[in-house]
């Protein structure tokens, strides 16, 4: 669970690789590895990670049975212009709510490290009390643009989970 202060006291995740080539066994994962890795070094549990294929039906049923079960889905891959990234789509699909502000957020965090970042697709959502969160499929890329949003996380599960008292008392709506 996610406390007042915006402490990860037990928050569970999972990670799902969106690739054709890794789900066919052609290329080995290393993006879904080091999404698990920082997530548990914020002080998640990672359950589970798995590989599924660029396909919008799959990675909507990925998303819809690991967010059953985790508070938090992060999605690696997919999230590019080519013509099998789908990602942005199938999570669109199956997200009750969209969190722009994330999207943009890792956009122009990225921007500090390449010139591409603007083209990236990745959205975040609701669905139920979970959160779900797109990152590229690029190790480094999927890392930046996760620390980019690490720290409002807590406060969106915190939401979610019905707790709409807000401990900082920067937030607008402690001022009045």
């Amino acid at each position: 669970m996610v406390s007042r202060e915006g402490r990860i006291a037990y928050v569970n995740a999972v990670v799902i690789t969106v690739s054709d080539s890794c789900a066919r066994g052609l290329r080995v994962d290393r993006s879904g590895p080091a999404v698990v890795d920082r997530l548990r070094q914020a002080g998640f549990t990672v359950e589970r990670s798995l590989i599924v294929p660029d396909d919008v039906a799959q990675i909507s049923l990925a998303i819809r049975d690991q967010a059953e079960q985790a508070r938090l889905v992060v999605t690696a891959g997919g999230t590019g212009i080519a013509a099998r990234d789908v990602t942005p789509e199938a999570t669109r699909a199956v997200c009750e709510r969209t969190l722009d502000g994330f999207g943009e957020h890792m956009r122009r965090e990225g921007l500090k490290h390449t010139p591409f970042a603007p083209m990236s697709r990745a959205v975040s959502g609701t669905l139920g009390s979970s959160l779900v969160v797109n990152v590229p499929g690029n190790p480094q890329a999927a890392i930046q643009s996760l620390e980019a949003v690490l720290h409002l996380i807590p406060h969106a599960l915190a939401l979610l989970s019905g707790d709409t008292e807000h401990a900082d008392p920067n937030h607008a709506s402690e001022k009045e």
